[in-house]
């Protein structure tokens, strides 16, 4: 589009159609598209969350569409038809005010269609709607309703899988770096001291690095990625941290001599199933082979990592997903080599992780946190 779009459930329709049809990803594509407009900061809000909430809820949302159609409509209809339900069953938007004003925003060859559907639509939330499956109801791919049940409890599975529907709070730490309470909790089990050397071994953006480079830490920290190292750069000058230094190494093959540092963690790269509020299209993006190939990648990086520990110091593994096989399995798998290494188990006993199972914590998703796994050893 070559004009500024100014209204925000026209910009939805368009990023919609980006993000479902071309594959565009949501806080990429999103932010672009509003800073190209001249609508006022209400107005942004309120297409963030049309295109954000429509998004995250988009198998819910389709359920509700789907049962008045004939046939799959084009993109932006469909796009249309996502976000007026999305005012109707989430926001408590008027239903004449939904309808009119989506139908208004829509493509006019598919105005009268729009039109039909959300009247439609607002009949049956008012009689009450009901859904075939947890997956549905809640709006993610069955594979993760029943990973997560299995690995959880379908009780507390359903309530992180709850939890994840809402967006995410901002926390602020006292430099001003923004910060999820859980990531904080994996900076604070990093056991180091003023002047100990820390290797933060898969850093970027890096809020880890730098609130353990606040401690008074010298830390490295690294990404394989020249791009992601780049944002650890910038946020090191925006908190004037001298000591936070960044390098471009690959976690599983680390540039680094054995027994060189006090301290190392590794928040390894993972599925995210434990922050899917933070990304919009994170659940449809995720596949299931995805989490066994991330856990054996996790398992590389975690044993080329373990040698860099000197004697007496802390190796230290995160991950922000709920899954058992990239947190206690991953644990499990890797137990032998570490012994053999001197390693034992030194879980934290302070915070609000729990026991997730032999030698792995876990924090569930709440209304303040993501969900995130940890396993913390010490070398004799």
């Amino acid at each position: 589009m070559n004009d500024p779009i100014d209204d925000p459930r026209r910009l939805a329709i368009a990023a919609i159609v980006r993000i479902d049809d071309e594959g565009a990803y949501a806080n990429v594509v999103l932010p672009k598209m509003l800073g190209d407009t001249t609508m006022e900061a209400r107005d942004k809000g309120f297409a963030t969350e049309l295109v954000y909430g429509s998004t995250r809820m988009k198998r819910r949302l389709d359920h509700l569409v789907d049962r008045f159609l004939l046939e799959p409509p084009p993109p932006s209809a469909r796009a249309a038809l996502r976000i007026g339900a999305h005012q109707l069953f989430h926001l408590d938007t008027p239903p004449h005010a939904a309808v009119s004003a989506t139908v208004a925003a829509a493509p006019k060859r598919f105005r009268g269609l729009v039109n039909a559907v959300l009247r439609k639509v607002a009949a049956a939330v008012t009689e009450g709607v009901s859904f075939p499956s947890v997956g549905t109801e809640l709006s993610y791919p069955d594979w993760i309703v029943t990973r997560l049940g299995a690995d959880l409890g379908d009780e507390r599975a359903r309530a992180a899988l709850e939890t994840m529907n809402v967006a995410a709070e901002v926390h602020i730490r006292d430099d001003g770096y923004v910060q999820d309470p859980s990531s904080q909790a994996v900076a604070a089990a990093v056991p180091v001291s003023t002047g100990d050397l820390v290797l933060d071994a898969c850093a970027a953006p890096g809020g880890k690095a730098s609130a353990i480079a606040g401690t008074g830490a010298r830390v490295i920290a690294a990404d394989s990625r020249h791009s992601r190292a780049g944002l650890i750069v910038a946020n090191r000058r925006r908190l004037g941290l001298d000591d936070l230094h960044v390098v471009q190494a690959d976690g599983a093959v680390p540039p680094y001599t054995d027994a060189t540092f006090d301290a190392v963690l590794v928040d390894a790269p993972c599925s995210g199933l434990g922050a899917l509020r933070r990304r919009a299209d994170a659940r449809w993006r995720i596949r299931p082979e995805d989490v066994d190939e991330l856990a054996e990648l996790q398992q590389r990086i975690l044993l080329a990592s373990a040698p860099l520990v000197k004697p007496g110091g802390s190796l230290v593994y995160s991950v922000c997903t709920l899954t058992k096989a990239e947190s206690v399995d991953v644990v499990a798998a890797t137990a032998g080599a570490l012994a053999a290494l001197g390693f034992r188990a030194d879980l934290p006993a302070d915070g609000d992780w729990e026991s997730y199972g032999p030698d792995t914590l876990v924090v569930v998703p709440g209304a303040a946190t993501d969900g995130m796994a940890l396993a913390r050893w010490r070398r004799a």
